[in-house]
């Protein structure tokens, strides 16, 4: 039971949390998860990292997720490096292993031809993984090359070949990059337009500063789904979510 209990109130769904994993350690993993586990549905070891790090202690990490519900996934980083050196086989084998059952399809860094993106995402279907794509470029200069009706047109595009999810691109940093100014502040007509032209149950928005997450939550709703959330942040979305912090308060 919850402390407070009495303030409770149900929700149909939870909206996915994404939380980016720099590079935890699993014995504080055991520790985290005991207080917010149950509000993550998704974990991206951030971009390379999970290759840095010794193989068992990758397998007990994703363990440790495992027990609590939640899908662990490598960043599409480690997707795209690997796929650039004509080792993407060898990538989703090494996936299975280690006991990954989502991975994450982008191409923040490379450029992917239409029909490369369809075949890598059909590919990692047949393979039995849940596949999420991320839409948006790493360079600010590069994703400023991306028409807003190109985006929708992607997210579209790749829901309808099978992916489970599509991120709209954000980076950790929130700024500059998909809907975000350089100030971090949401460009609002981007917003209306895109959320009007996508199924948003299958759309997760990257929303690593507080405000991002409020704007979200007001105009979407509290069961948005939003990614890059810092693992520390995890409680205080889950507060934003529920009307328990005074930005939501009594607007959820």
């Amino acid at each position: 039971m919850k402390a407070f209990e009495f303030l409770r109130k149900s929700r149909e769904k939870l909206g996915i949390t994404v939380v980016l994993d720099k590079g935890l350690s699993p014995e504080f993993l055991r520790d985290y998860l005991r207080v917010c586990g149950e509000y993550i549905t998704f974990v991206k070891f951030g971009w390379g990292t999970s290759a840095v790090i010794d193989r068992d202690i990758v397998k007990e990490k994703i363990e440790i997720y495992k027990k609590y519900g939640i899908k662990a996934y490598p960043g599409g980083t480690l997707f795209e490096v690997s796929y650039s050196k004509g080792l993407f086989e060898e990538y989703l084998k090494e996936c299975e292993e280690l006991g990954f059952e989502t991975v994450e399809i982008s191409d923040g860094s490379i450029t992917l031809s239409l029909e490369e993106r369809e075949d890598i995402i059909r590919k990692a279907i047949e393979r039995g993984f849940t596949v999420l794509t991320e839409v948006g470029k790493k360079s600010v200069e590069m994703d400023r090359k991306i028409t807003l009706e190109e985006r929708i047109e992607l997210i579209n595009r790749d829901i309808d070949i099978g992916a489970d999810y599509v991120i709209v691109e954000g980076r950790e940093s929130g700024k500059s990059i998909g809907l975000f100014d350089s100030k971090g502040n949401v460009k609002e007509e981007d917003f209306k337009i895109l959320v009007n032209s996508v199924p948003l149950e299958k759309v997760i928005f990257e929303a690593p500063q507080k405000n991002q997450q409020v704007y979200f939550i007001l105009n979407i709703g509290p069961d948005v789904n939003l990614g890059n959330i810092s693992y520390e942040d995890v409680i205080s979305l889950e507060t934003l979510r529920k009307g328990l912090r005074g930005d939501t308060f009594g607007k959820v």
